[in-house]
């Protein structure tokens, strides 16, 4: 939607575009990588740049969605909120315009999380917290490495709740010479912390390798390398916490359907802990969680299942409240002899996870790699045209209803 009304206005004036689809860095902008969309990211523009930042747009692949005028001279309107995982553009004009120190805008359709934290540390004031364990999760045979990371945020201010996530900020400078941005992960802990004390946040961190499309040589996600190097004691910058997409329901009836791939594990087991280990339960007497909830989880290999031992542990202690069930892609067939992925595993499924899903006491939740949601669109797509129903226009209500939650790249 495009609003007329704001191209009238001074050039003392700023602008709250909403766009959607923006690509990660400028480094992928030419290149043929997997982006991620999740949600719709809000920048602040000044009267006199909207014709660079609309240009801008179109370079990086970005879609506006809107343009609404703010005051005079940008009162009100100094910070944005960031949602967890958005691009990279995103969170480099979170940084920008963090100076001016005013109160952050979040999503209107968030509105009902009100009360949940959000951008307690920006990116020019970031907490300074600590290592305290770094663990390799995949197991002997596995391919890659992926850490689990607790950080001790005890000497601070931060909190936040299962679903959100947290920047970091590494060190160094850029390519251009510029002090590293900061880069966002979703929470792996519940919001008491790994030791239930709420004096730590965990990340579930993968280093980023690939070969580079033009040389062949092996490169490095910077920030992911520096995460899962790092030593315990070492500082950490971490700024946030952002995000109120993939919030759990406040209900302990409810339904929770969970797809993930790799490290988008990391939100689904902070709402696991909370609703089904122990001490968790202990410390939270008001949500004893008596529902279903259902992850289903691809992964490479065996050595690859993230958090293996909590999932199976939960899986036996909890037979009629938790199932897990894993897409082994490089150890299992799927029905045409093909490998296994976390589709093929949603399609074997498709009834009875369509019939959750028109339960309205039913959230889904799906994170991790992009290229899954199109194969899950097409199972539940199939299934649902057995009733007489276009599965987009279900989906798109299942949204609207705040019951289906995304999360890709």
């Amino acid at each position: 939607m495009y609003y007329s009304s704001a191209l009238g206005a001074a050039n003392n004036r700023v602008f709250r575009y909403e766009v959607i689809g923006l690509r990660q860095t400028d480094a992928t902008d030419n290149r043929d990588y997997e982006i991620r969309q999740s949600g719709s990211t809000f920048v602040n523009v000044p009267y006199n740049r909207m014709n660079e930042f609309m240009q801008r747009m179109t370079r990086l692949g970005g879609k506006i969605v809107s343009i609404q005028p703010l005051e005079a001279n940008g009162s009100g309107s100094g910070n944005v909120t960031v949602e967890q995982n958005a691009p990279a553009f995103a969170q480099e004009n979170a940084t920008a315009s963090s100076s001016t120190g005013s109160k952050p805008m979040t999503q209107a359709k968030a509105k009902k999380h009100a009360d949940v934290p959000v951008n307690i540390y920006k990116p020019n004031s970031p907490f300074i917290g600590k290592c305290i364990s770094n663990d390799e999760l995949v197991g002997e045979g596995g391919i890659g490495t992926v850490r689990h990371i607790k950080f001790d945020i005890s000497a601070g201010d931060l909190t936040y709740v299962e679903g959100q996530s947290i920047g970091i900020i590494p060190p160094g400078l850029d390519k251009n010479g510029k002090p590293e941005k900061l880069r966002l992960y979703s929470i792996a802990s519940t919001r008491h912390g790994d030791d239930v004390d709420d004096k730590t946040v965990s990340l579930c961190v993968r280093q980023l390798e690939y070969k580079h499309p033009e040389t062949g040589e092996t490169v490095y996600g910077v920030c992911s390398t520096y995460l899962c190097h790092l030593e315990p004691g070492a500082d950490v910058k971490i700024t946030g916490p952002t995000g109120k997409e993939m919030l759990l329901p406040e209900e302990t009836d409810r339904n929770v359907i969970m797809m993930a791939t790799g490290t988008g594990i990391a939100p689904m087991r902070a709402y696991l802990w909370r609703q089904f280990k122990d001490n968790e339960r202990a410390a939270n007497p008001d949500y004893q969680f008596n529902g279903f909830s259902w992850l289903i989880f691809g992964i490479p290999m065996t050595a690859n299942i993230l958090y293996k031992e909590e999932l199976e542990e939960m899986a036996t202690k909890y037979p009629n409240n938790f199932r897990l069930t894993t897409a082994i892609s490089r150890e299992q067939k799927n029905k045409d002899g093909g490998r296994m992925y976390i589709q093929d595993r949603v399609a074997e499924n498709a009834a009875e996870l369509y019939q959750m899903m028109k339960d309205e006491k039913t959230h889904t939740y799906i994170c991790g790699l992009k290229g899954m949601e199109d194969g899950i669109d097409a199972a539940l797509g199939a299934e649902a045209a057995k009733e007489g129903v276009e599965w987009k226009e279900f989906r798109s209500a299942m949204k609207k209803a705040g019951r289906w939650h995304v999360e890709t790249y």
